[in-house]
């Protein structure tokens, strides 16, 4: 079983017009919801792979509810949810036909007491033993120690259970120094964490930081991965146009389950690029197209290699 964090759940509204105008009156054509926070998004992809997942974060209120009723009944998906008084979030993204371009209002999340997160804790402890690995995703809602993720990725490495990391900031910045087993920032996360515009570069100053892989992000391009294990590209085919809401929780989710059915490292990047791409001509977030998925799959292009020499890898 695959286990997915999110503190910070949300329900994602998706409103599709025909054109954004600032300061304009709009007409909307398609209203849809899901339940998401980028963890719900990694656990939804992941289900649709074949794997079972269990997910689990904070939810509250009448919109947590309604989170939880569409979460039942997903097949292959196990709701471990802990709940809070607060009430969740609601992320509102605004997709414009006539560009494809996306626009996203993300609301903070439930302010959460210390015994809220002192019960969140005793369940996500209680979780590790069953799991195969464990995605640690998206921001910390008010209240939440920003040395969460530090604690919950020491957690799972005492239990030997693989750990992926992929927030930013400050809670980034703490978590890093506990070693987790990947880190999947963005080009800016990367940045922010380093002070290093340079991806390269800034990818063997998160490594000597504490993370054991880096896979960066790059948006179109697709990424940059290193590893204990060597250094390589992955890249798309070709620029993809659409909702690119959800598309680095897909690449995560392709990651993890290449991680748990024993890929090497091309054939996860390969995966969660295909993944990234197919979500972007998905409609919502938490979803991909599955017969672009399985035609990208065999067009990503990976370059690089393994290391020569242990010093080069830990160089990175």
């Amino acid at each position: 079983m695959i286990l997915t964090v999110t503190p910070n759940t949300a329900l994602d509204i998706t409103y599709h017009v025909p054109s954004l105008t600032p300061h304009g009156s709009h007409r909307v054509r398609e209203v849809v919801e899901r339940p998401g926070g980028k963890g719900l998004n990694v656990a939804r992809v992941l289900a649709a792979l074949g794997h079972e997942v269990t997910v689990t974060g904070l939810v509250g209120g009448t919109t947590g509810q309604s989170l939880r009723e569409q979460l039942d009944g997903t097949e292959g998906l196990t709701d471990a949810l802990v709940p809070v008084s607060g009430a969740t979030r609601r992320t509102i993204a605004v997709v414009d036909a006539a560009t494809g371009d996306t626009t996203q209002l993300n609301e903070p999340g439930p302010v959460v007491t210390p015994a809220e997160w002192s019960d969140f804790t005793e369940a996500y402890e209680r979780l590790l033993p069953s799991c195969s690995a464990v995605a640690l995703c998206g921001s910390l809602p008010p209240g939440v120690p920003v040395n969460a993720y530090a604690y919950l990725v020491r957690a799972a490495r005492n239990a030997s259970v693989p750990v992926l990391l992929d927030t930013s900031g400050e809670p980034l910045r703490r978590a890093i120094a506990a070693r987790p087993d990947i880190i999947k920032p963005n080009s800016e996360e990367l940045a922010e964490l380093t002070g290093s515009h340079e991806p390269a570069e800034a990818i063997r100053d998160a490594r000597r930081r504490g993370a054991h892989a880096v896979i960066a992000s790059l948006g179109a391009d697709g990424v940059h991965a290193v590893t204990h294990e060597g250094n390589w590209r992955a890249t798309p085919p070709e620029r993809v146009k659409g909702n690119p809401t959800g598309a680095g929780d897909s690449a995560v989710a392709g990651l993890l389950s290449g991680l748990v059915e024993g890929l090497d490292w091309p054939e996860r990047l390969v995966r969660a690029v295909a993944l990234s791409a197919a979500t972007v001509l998905a409609p919502v977030a938490g979803e991909f197209d599955a017969e672009a998925y399985a035609e990208l799959r065999g067009k990503v292009r990976v370059t690089g290699g393994p290391w020569e020499d242990e010093g080069a890898a830990a160089e990175g």
